[in-house]
């Protein structure tokens, strides 16, 4: 059997170049390709920079909303208001405690010195 060559007949000017030079079509794609990123990162951050433009515009307007229509608070206030609040629906039960605790539970240990 006979070995048939791998070149074609006809090539292109084109492809004997790439043949010859692959960095002819490398170069560019990779410098395409940082060129749009850079690009990229522009349309990015003005995308960023605006949505953080409408959060920082409605927190404003939101706390000058707030500030009119707050009620002061009083501790005193909630104190008593607490403590007329009394539920009787509730009954003493002593539990069990469990074995080797006195009744009055642990004391204190002593510190170590």
């Amino acid at each position: 059997m006979a070995v048939f060559p791998s070149r074609p007949l006809n090539t292109s000017p084109v492809h004997r170049t790439l043949r010859k030079h692959p960095s002819l079509f490398g170069v560019p794609f990779i410098a395409l390709m940082v060129g749009a990123s850079f690009a990229l990162q522009q349309f990015t951050q003005t995308r960023y920079d605006l949505q953080d433009q409408k959060v920082s515009q409605m927190s404003k307007e939101e706390a000058l909303g707030l500030k009119k229509n707050r009620k002061k608070f009083d501790i005193r206030e909630e104190y008593y208001k607490l403590s007329q609040e009394v539920d009787d629906n509730w009954d003493m039960k002593r539990i069990q405690r469990p074995k080797g605790v006195p009744e009055w539970g642990v004391p204190p240990e002593e510190p170590a010195r």
